[in-house]
Order: C-alpha cells, then sequence, then structure tokens
C-alpha cells in the first residue's frame, strides 16, 4: 500500500502534465489564428515573399496586422507572421517585447516545458503542434507554433516526387 501511495504521486505531475498539453492541442494556434487552416480565412494577412522551406518546399509567408492579436494581455506584441505549404497555415511566429508574465502564464495554460540546452529554448511539444519560447533579441521573446500534420504532408509530397523520378529510369 505505501509503494501504491508513492506510484500515485509520482505520477501525478506527468498526468497533469498531459492535461496541460491537451489545453495547446485543442488551442491549435495564438489567439483565432488556427495551424491548418486555409490562408484566405485569416484577416489582416499581407503576402510578404515566397521562400523555402528546408531547401526544398515552396511556401509563403504573410504578415498579420490585427488589432485583436497587438497584445497578450498587457504583454506587447510586435510582430505576427504565418506560413502556409499549399495555402494550409503550419507555421506562425509572434514576436514579443520580453515579459517574464508571458513564461508564467505559458506555464500555468501549458504546464511545464521541457528546456533544451543546446539551442537555448523551451519546448512544449502536443500531439499535432509544438510551441517553442525563445529569445529573439536583447528586449524580445519570439514564440513558434508549428504544426505537425503539414510538415508530414511536406515529407508525403517529397516522396512523390523520388518517385516520379524513379519511374522516369
Amino acid at each position: 500500500m505505501k509503494y501504491l501511495g508513492i506510484l500515485f504521486f509520482t505520477a501525478l505531475p506527468l498526468i497533469g502534465s498531459s492535461q496541460d498539453l491537451a489545453e495547446l492541442d485543442r488551442r491549435r494556434g495564438f489567439k483565432d489564428i488556427k495551424l491548418g487552416t486555409p490562408i484566405d480565412s485569416l484577416r489582416g494577412t499581407t503576402f510578404k515573399k515566397d521562400l523555402m522551406e528546408k531547401n526544398e518546399f515552396p511556401v509563403r509567408l504573410y504578415a498579420v496586422e490585427n488589432p485583436e492579436y497587438e497584445t497578450i494581455g498587457e504583454v506587447k506584441v510586435k510582430k505576427v507572421e504565418v506560413k502556409a505549404y499549399k495555402e494550409s497555415i503550419y507555421e506562425i511566429v509572434v514576436i514579443t517585447n520580453k515579459d517574464t508574465r508571458l513564461m508564467k502564464g505559458m506555464i500555468r495554460s501549458f504546464g511545464k516545458p521541457v528546456y533544451i540546452l543546446t539551442t537555448d529554448t523551451y519546448n512544449w511539444k502536443a500531439d499535432s503542434l509544438s510551441l517553442t519560447f525563445k529569445d529573439h533579441s536583447r528586449n524580445e521573446i519570439r514564440l513558434t507554433y508549428r504544426y505537425y500534420p503539414v510538415l508530414k504532408q511536406m515529407r508525403i509530397d517529397k516522396g512523390k516526387k523520388i518517385d516520379e523520378i524513379a519511374e522516369d529510369f
């Protein structure tokens, strides 16, 4: 019975953490910018430029300007950008002023992050997306949301290109 109690209290933080990551999965993005949705459903987007993700996949970078995205609580948001692959949003980048309340709020919402020493980032990883918290500059924080189903689609499309090349032989 004593071991059962120890097991319960040891597993309790793990259970709480998974519920918090479920919240990240449920939100699926920043405010009402939802990952995996068509780019034309997002208000206030302005096309910036075409990019190549991983030097292979053509993606489009958009700036998002909307009064709803100017703050997170009392923390000022400096810039919001989204990347789209085949017109689906797969990455959201939010640049904010550096403020300790931002990390505290994220821990309260999503649980304790995993710290990665080599990249000096804090990461939350849910089933279908990840959120990265990193210093962007001396006075700014960068939040990056990435959506796995669209990234997986990129790998599938790469496989199709390789199959097409193989069939040409």
